[in-house]
């Protein structure tokens, strides 16, 4: 959907978006909407908070669009707003918060304020620089192995690493509130540095997958999986960050992406030389969770690859 726009439809010929909705959208006693986490089968639909309300968001649906709910119609805005009744303070920092993050990004501006979880009044503009701090803090490790030019960094879950997907939603959620002109004025400086490390983490992981690669031929398909995600994902970070600032990379740092570009056709190809795209029914039934993240994380890179290829929807 954020790869093809609003008018994406599933299968059975519906706009997608009012599959999510009509489906899997339910509500509380209290009456606030919420979607279900998982489908009767056991399929995850929203495995992070608020990732289906930043989809509906980033595909383009304004405040004022009417979804077909179970008991009617809901809006765009009403989804929004129980969002952000139900934040607290701890969403900020929290690396499950990312999706959360975004999606009030995309719905709010400078200056404002909500009541949030607790009643107390949540100042939207202090949340997102507790976020940058945050980030700021969770890269704190690969910004001194960068200045030190080593030429990696292992991972052992610290820092960024202990976010889902590498961090890289929470960096496009934190990143995508300089959209605001007074936003990137104030934070260019410090945005400046942390692309520096995103694109730094390029090499530094796909080393370390490469070498794992290597040594550990019997997890081939999972790494590569792991490989798809990173790379697709720091694509589609660093493409959202441009079309959301404005931001014109160096010719160093043009370089980089494209090195990206080539490390994640690479990848793409020997995940198809494996068989992984043909056998993917296959792999669901063995290793449910395995497949469910190929297909995700191919949807990523295809997004990824279309935002530096210029054949993006429109957002």
């Amino acid at each position: 959907m954020v790869l093809d726009g609003r008018d994406f439809r599933a299968r059975d010929g519906r706009l997608a978006a009012e599959v999510i909705v009509s489906d899997f959208l339910r509500r509380s006693p209290d009456g606030d909407p919420f979607f279900d986490a998982f489908a009767p089968d056991g399929t995850p639909v929203e495995p992070h908070p608020a990732l289906l309300v930043k989809t509906l968001l980033l595909s383009g649906h304004p405040p004022s669009h009417r979804f077909p709910a179970a008991w009617g119609p809901v809006t765009t805005r009403e989804l929004v707003e129980d969002l952000k009744r139900g934040f607290t303070p701890s969403q900020a920092t929290s690396p499950e918060g990312a999706w959360t993050l975004d999606a009030l990004s995309q719905a709010l501006k400078p200056g404002a304020n909500f009541r949030g979880a607790t009643g107390a009044t949540v100042r939207f503009d202090a949340v997102m620089e507790t976020a940058l701090s945050t980030l700021e803090a969770a890269h704190a490790e690969l910004a001194v192995g960068m200045k030190a030019r080593r030429p990696e960094v292992p991972k052992r879950g610290q820092g960024i690493y202990a976010h889902p997907c590498g961090g890289l939603h929470y960096f496009q959620a934190v990143a995508g509130w300089a959209r605001h002109p007074t936003v990137r004025k104030a934070w260019r400086k410090r945005l400046d540095a942390q692309v520096d490390v995103l694109l730094y983490r390029l090499d530094s992981e796909t080393r370390q997958y490469e070498t794992a690669l290597a040594s550990a031929p019997a997890h081939r398909l999972r790494l590569l999986v792991q490989m798809l995600k990173f790379q697709g994902h720091l694509l589609e970070t660093l493409g959202r960050y441009r079309d959301d600032t404005g931001w014109r990379p160096t010719a160093a740092q043009l370089q980089t992406v494209e090195r990206a570009r080539m490390y994640l056709e690479g990848t793409v190809r020997r995940l198809a030389e494996a068989g992984a795209f043909r056998d993917l029914p296959a792999l669901a039934a063995r290793e449910r969770q395995l497949a469910l993240d190929l297909l995700g994380d191919t949807c990523h890179a295809a997004h990824a690859e279309a935002l530096w290829s210029g054949r993006s929807g429109p957002r």
